[in-house]
């Protein structure tokens, strides 16, 4: 007989329900001096709030961090997941404590099942700051507990690791130390910022005729595909536009529909999608276009633009010529470094591979050898 699944609570309440009656009282009877911060970032759709019944299905349940100074994890770190192991409740707010792992190296998944006699396989895990940086972010991610990021460190970092460390809940922060990177990382300096929408509409100029190009060829699939592309690139435009991190493309369209963006927009993407002819598909096109001129020159980072459509060149496809937009804001961008960069911008700008991403060494070789640089 299968046991249903007992209601639906968002993950971030069921951490916090965790710490508060579980994890909480445990540490303050065995540890009552112990400093420590308790959180719930990372990995996982409930950290940026996209998590439905469909995330039970697997590394989804009562989850939560401990973050201690290196000394204090090194002396009782074990002790403590030993401590939680035995005494954690087999519940919380009906869901189970304890995860099951599938012990497939391929598929490193995990899965909540009812928890029997024994110990408890918890998901309170136990870290100091800097090595829980590094294992998400990479190498150079331990120095950042204590240090601002340099240039190429930020470009080297996808928006969705970004995300991940900036949303979710902290529900206790003694040394106040997480609470601290997260606000390093909240978003980019201005500088950069500007450098980044640059890139951005320089995606855009580089594919804003090809869907007419396309079209004119007889091309209908391969034009709906160069539109679609567009779309996405405009929808990452928009987010950054209201200084809002990306996401995996399976939670772009959640995170966009989050924004307060100019209400044309929405509508005018899903059309451009839903289009089966040119005429449609590039009048669509267009309006998306001139709302996303036009929220730039709400922005007055740079001198106002004309946000009209026209003519691409000699050819009979209407474009935004978005060349115009990336050239204005690379203008505005007064800092040598970002001004001597080419408009490629940061890793997931210009790669959207998640074996890739997932390779810290690897995009930062090769983000420094797109700035010049060898380190």
């Amino acid at each position: 007989m299968i046991t249903p699944e007992p209601p639906f609570v968002p993950g971030l309440e069921l951490a916090a329900a965790l710490y508060e009656d579980a994890v909480r009282p445990l540490l303050e009877s065995a540890y009552p001096r112990l400093r420590y911060a308790a959180a719930r970032i990372g990995p996982g759709s409930e950290v940026l709030g996209f998590d439905t019944a469909r995330s039970a299905d697997h590394d989804w349940g009562p989850r939560l961090q401990i973050f201690l100074t290196p000394e204090d994890a090194e002396r009782h770190g074990p002790a403590i997941t030993t401590l939680l192991a035995e005494r954690l409740p087999p519940q919380i707010r009906g869901w189970s404590t304890h995860f099951r792992a599938t012990g497939d190296p391929r598929n490193p998944v995990s899965h909540l099942e009812p928890a029997t006699a024994g110990a408890v396989d918890h998901r309170v895990t136990v870290h100091h700051l800097p090595g829980w940086l590094t294992t998400q972010l990479g190498p150079r991610a331990a120095a950042w507990a204590d240090t601002d990021p340099t240039t190429t460190d930020w470009l080297a970092l996808p928006q969705q690791k970004l995300a991940e460390l900036t949303a979710g809940i902290v529900l206790r922060d003694d040394h106040g130390t997480v609470t601290a990177v997260r606000r390093r990382f909240r978003w980019y300096p201005d500088q950069l910022w500007r450098y980044l929408m640059a890139c951005q509409w320089q995606r855009i100029a580089q594919e804003e005729a090809f869907v007419g190009r396309c079209a004119e060829a007889g091309d209908e699939l391969g034009a709906a595909v160069v539109a679609a592309r567009l779309v996405r690139d405009l929808m990452r435009l928009t987010l950054l536009q209201h200084r809002s991190f990306a996401p995996y493309s399976k939670w772009l369209g959640q995170a966009f529909a989050r924004l307060p963006a100019d209400p044309v927009l929405g509508p005018a993407l899903r059309a451009v999608l839903a289009a089966t002819d040119h005429g449609t598909r590039e009048g669509h096109l267009c309006d998306a276009y001139e709302s996303a001129a036009r929220a730039h020159n709400a922005l007055a980072l740079t001198e106002p633009l004309d946000p009209t459509r026209r003519p691409y060149h000699s050819r009979p496809y209407l474009v935004l010529h978005a060349d115009r937009f990336a050239r204005a804001l690379q203008r505005a961008v007064t800092e040598r470094e970002l001004r001597d960069l080419p408009l490629t911008g940061a890793v997931d700008q210009w790669a959207d591979s998640t074996d890739l991403l997932a390779h810290p060494a690897a995009v930062h070789a090769a983000v420094d050898a797109l700035a010049g640089e060898v380190r």
